[in-house]
């Protein structure tokens, strides 16, 4: 019933992996780490839960640095 969130996780992640990187592929990520937190609580499987709060908190830290460099370039232009 609830597959459609691991089915849209999946699609998040794969297109995340598509993109060369930087901000867009963060934001895709970190976009399928949450719904896989999401589905992994709901079908009951911890340790799928956690490895998702992991990536989460990896893109959070990436992305907060790219928004930093980004804001520190622009500054100095």
């Amino acid at each position: 019933m609830y597959e459609w969130v691991g089915y849209v996780a999946s699609v998040l992640v794969a297109i995340s992996i598509t993109i060369k990187g930087g901000l867009y592929f963060r934001i895709f990520n970190m976009a399928g780490s949450i719904c896989f937190l999401v589905y992994g609580f709901i079908i009951g499987s911890l340790p799928v839960a956690f490895i998702n709060i992991y990536g989460i908190g990896i893109n959070i830290f990436y992305l907060v640095r790219l928004i930093k460099e980004r804001k520190l370039l622009k500054n100095s232009n």
